[in-house]
């Protein structure tokens, strides 16, 4: 008995309409189809959309990349999407029937680098083999500008800095695009207030972003890079005019800073990354100020505004100390507090006066009695909520009331006072002697005798005699 075997070979019709072009494919059961997309198609450019099914009502979306090389499937496998080609691994006889293929080109103006103050145009363009709805815009901040608004003119300022978005509305679906705005800013990310003390590390911020680029900001007709200083008025004002710190040698390859009046500060190295900030190991009390990093352009000037606060601590009557003495301690910044800042106290480990650790800490510190275990570093932070600002440190020493060498210096005072004492009365003892011995010493005479003659007989001779005595 002859066997025979029948083999029965399916083929599928696949009907493929990109943009009005229809192409029919023929595929066996069971194995890998690729259905191409249009030769158009650009990666980078267009948006590629994949139905199955000609009916609006009843087409099923398969799934859709974007620019962004993002992909996105509403059908399960076996079918899945490659750069360039819709995928059926393992086709079945339900798989029979009509692709569609669809590109969207999404055309967006692509700004350059802009300034404050410069018009800043946005444009966003769809173009699509089917009828759409509705165009708006999202800033960096998410907010929607305009409900369907294309186009977008507006003056340009440091918060449209970022990523603003394209959003499509199609038939209850959405479709994004995005598209980078870089407005040059000074460092926004830094704090305008910045502090700092005797005890700790000064920096100054100032910066461009590290995507921008000498070149991008010279071509905007760049004409100056300074940095001046507005001292602090001990009345708390500033004075009237700046002073010259550095300004920047635009012509010269790499940049490089000239110095005018340092004031003890240096420049970061990294000035071809954009670092321009100012930096010292240690600040000064006479740093408290305003200090100005400027970028001037034909018609604008950038500015960044640093805010500098030096936080000190004044010990009364002073730093040497002797046990059971008052002491007021001040940390300050030079003027009140404002109502967001507060410090805190942390005495040396040991110290008789922990309980300043708990709060409140008070920015004058009345310690009526200070002892040996106070002596050390104190240290007073700086915070604001819960972060810290910056902290000042001071020594106290503190002597007890009898230290070895109190008793040394009195001990030296006291011998010093007993030999003069000595001494005068030696001195006194030899003067009186020395008296008594000249009462007491004989007496020396000389005698003179004085003969008177007469010629006349009638008068006798007379002598006269005198003595006379040395003591």
């Amino acid at each position: 008995m002859k066997i025979l075997t029948q083999s029965v070979l399916v083929l599928i019709a696949v009907f493929i309409s990109t943009s009005g072009a229809d192409e029919v494919v023929y595929a066996q059961l069971g194995e890998k189809v690729f259905l191409k997309s249009p030769s158009s198609y650009n990666a980078t450019a267009h948006y590629i959309y994949w139905f199955f099914g000609k009916q609006e009502p009843s087409r099923i979306q398969l799934g859709w990349r974007n620019i962004m090389d993002i992909l996105t499937y509403f059908y399960s496998q076996p079918i899945t999407l490659s750069e360039n080609s819709l995928i059926i691994d393992g086709i079945e006889e339900k798989h029979f029937g009509t692709y569609i293929c669809e590109l969207k080109s999404v055309n967006m103006g692509s700004p350059s680098l802009l300034l404050p103050g410069e018009s800043l145009s946005l444009d966003c363009s769809v173009k699509a083999s089917y009828r759409m709805t509705k165009i708006h815009w999202l800033n960096p901040s998410g907010e929607s500008i305009g409900s369907n608004q294309k186009a977008i003119i507006k003056t340009a300022t440091s918060k449209d800095n970022g990523q603003w978005t394209c959003v499509v509305r199609d038939n209850q679906k959405e479709y994004q695009a995005k598209i980078s705005v870089t407005v040059l800013d000074l460092d926004p990310a830094s704090s305008l207030f910045q502090y700092s003390s005797k005890s700790s590390h000064l920096t100054i911020p100032c910066s461009i972003p590290l995507h921008i680029s000498w070149d991008q900001i010279k071509a905007k007709g760049l004409k100056e890079v300074n940095w001046q200083f507005f001292p602090k008025l001990p009345s708390g004002g500033n004075s009237d005019g700046p002073q010259q710190l550095f300004s920047l040698y635009l012509d010269q390859v790499p940049l490089t800073w000239k110095a005018n009046r340092t004031r003890g500060l240096s420049t970061e190295p990294d000035l071809q990354k954009g670092k321009l900030s100012l930096v010292r190991k240690q600040g000064r009390e006479g740093d408290r100020g305003d200090y100005v990093c400027s970028f001037k352009f034909p018609k604008v000037t950038l500015n960044k505004t640093v805010h500098l606060e030096v936080l000190q601590i004044i010990s009364s009557p002073g730093t040497n100390l002797i046990s059971g003495q008052q002491v007021n301690l001040t940390c300050s910044l030079g003027h009140p507090l404002p109502s967001d800042l507060q410090v805190k106290w942390l005495p040396p480990e040991g110290s008789s006066q922990l309980s300043l650790q708990s709060d409140p800490h008070p920015v004058h510190l009345s310690i009526p009695e200070i002892w040996t275990e106070d002596s050390g570093n104190w240290e007073c932070s700086l915070w604001q909520g819960g972060r810290k600002l910056t902290s000042d440190v001071i020594t106290l020493k503190i002597e007890p009331k009898l230290s070895v060498w109190m008793l040394v210096i009195i001990c030296s005072a006291a011998v010093i006072v007993i030999l003069l004492l000595i001494v005068v009365f030696f001195l006194y003892r030899r003067r009186q002697r020395r008296m008594r011995h000249l009462r007491h010493r004989l007496c020396q005479c000389k005698r003179y005798v004085h003969t008177i003659s007469w010629t006349d007989e009638m008068v006798p001779d007379i002598y006269l005699q005198s003595h006379s005595c040395l003591h």
